[in-house]
């Protein structure tokens, strides 16, 4: 699966995109952002406050409980903020 990642979680992360294998089991989008805080503490980090993260499914956005399986590419962006 393809993830994109944007602004402050691109940088804690240190990446733009990567290919990641999901297992299985993992089939919604909460599942997916809970998994990949398992993959090292930079990605736990920077997804730590998962309730506030915003996920798009081939550029449209999802919610939690969006199953991903039919989707070529998944991104992530923080949560928004004002000024």
């Amino acid at each position: 699966m393809k993830i994109i990642y944007f602004a402050k979680i691109r940088e804690i992360i240190g990446k733009k995109t990567e290919k990641v294998d999901i297992p299985d089991n993992i089939s919604t989008i909460e599942q997916l952002l809970f998994y990949l805080t398992t993959l090292g503490e930079e990605y736990n980090h920077a997804l730590n406050d998962i309730n506030k993260i915003h996920v798009a499914c081939d550029q449209e956005y999802v919610g939690r409980d969006f199953n991903f399986k039919d989707c070529q590419e998944i991104a992530i962006f923080p949560p928004v903020t004002g000024g």
